[in-house]
């Protein structure tokens, strides 16, 4: 084995270590911990099986080079497996980058109305829209755990968790390692129903994207740092809708979280999901200190930290869609808003996996 490979040898034995485990019954017992195991199992079999094929190839190069070194007949056969082997090294080289440790995890996406009223209020809810189709192809399950209702139809705040689907196991497939670059500010060009005029407006709404805590030991709340408010839900233009002090409002006092659920019927089970998004935000919170401490070597290249950030704009007049972070560009916006948003994901997993790629060789 080179020597750029020598890393190999430890995850191959950690590869067979976590198999052994897998096969113990008791393991199972603990789902979170079997969860755990067999993702970081489908991950590490990723590596076994690009090694062996490196392997592989490269002693099928030697062979061949032995063979020519006797008979020159065999020389036409080099070629092709000299580019086996370097594609294979490659290959090999890729899956060797270390993953976002979180690609596996499910997550609570927040979209939040911003510039332009009640036309961001609309275009929140087409997004929320486009997530909703984009899960449904993936065969993701989604369940909208908080919203706020515009006066016109649109969102003014609404929360949805997406969760994988059951027994998917290979990280690539996780919902965060595909909806994490969705983070930042949307800009919609387009004509707003409340305008008289037909001119392009343009507004924009914010998503969040936090990955989900899958136990809640994971992340340790002291109920004594915690402020929960209780009031009466309300629709839109501030009526009310319950009669009893149902919703509920959490403040975490360390870093000023808050977080309110009203859609539930009760009040414990607004608390229990406003503890829910509360986790995961104080998650996301701790990572982006650990990625600033260890100087951002561990952060995407192309999801940022920076929420206020503009990362696409939808232009509905000329049916575009534009990523401005990795260039993409495409005319087909009617299709991407009912779900066909793999392309445009697909941009910014390359852009991201290239820049790690190049880092990793400097």
């Amino acid at each position: 084995m080179t020597e750029s490979f020598a890393a190999v040898e430890h995850l191959l034995a950690e590869h067979a270590e976590i198999e052994t485990l897998l096969a113990d019954p008791a393991v199972h017992a603990d789902a979170g911990r079997a969860r755990t195991l067999g993702r970081r199992y489908a991950e590490l079999g990723q590596v076994v099986a690009a090694y062996r094929a490196w392997r592989d190839a490269t002693d099928d190069v030697e062979a061949a080079a032995e063979l020519v070194a006797e008979d020159s007949s065999f020389a036409a056969e080099l070629p092709a497996l000299q580019e086996a082997a370097a594609a294979a090294t490659e290959k090999l080289r890729r899956v060797l980058v270390p993953r976002d440790p979180d690609d596996g995890r499910d997550v609570i996406l927040e979209i939040k109305a911003g510039e332009g009223g009640e036309e961001s209020a609309l275009f929140a809810g087409d997004l929320l829209r486009m997530y909703l189709r984009y899960a449904e192809r993936r065969g993701w399950k989604t369940e909208i755990i908080e919203a706020t209702d515009s006066d016109l139809g649109g969102y003014k705040d609404v929360q949805v968790a997406v969760k994988a689907r059951a027994g998917a196991t290979d990280p690539a497939d996780g919902v965060w390692a595909n909806l994490k670059y969705e983070g930042g500010v949307h800009r919609v060009q387009r004509v707003p129903v409340t305008e008289s005029q037909g001119r392009i407006h343009t507004s924009a709404a914010g998503v969040l994207v936090f990955p989900e805590v899958e136990d809640a030991g994971e992340i340790e709340i002291d109920q004594n740092e915690l402020r929960i408010d209780v009031y009466r839900s309300s629709g839109p233009g501030g009526q009310s809708v319950n009669t009893t002090d149902s919703a509920v409002r959490i403040t975490h006092l360390p870093t000023g979280i808050t977080v309110s659920m009203q859609n539930e019927k009760s009040q414990l089970q607004n608390r229990e999901q406003a503890m829910r998004v509360l986790r995961a935000r104080l998650l996301a919170a701790r990572q982006e200190e650990e990625a600033a401490a260890a100087n951002d070597l561990r952060r995407s290249q192309v999801r940022t930290v920076d929420r206020s950030e503009r990362i696409r704009t939808y232009n509905y007049p000329e049916n575009r869609i534009a990523d401005h972070r990795t260039g993409y560009k495409a005319y087909n916006l009617d299709q991407v808003l009912d779900g066909d948003l793999e392309p445009v994901i697909r941009s910014a997993i390359d852009a991201d996996e290239a820049a790690r790629l190049a880092a990793a060789a400097s």
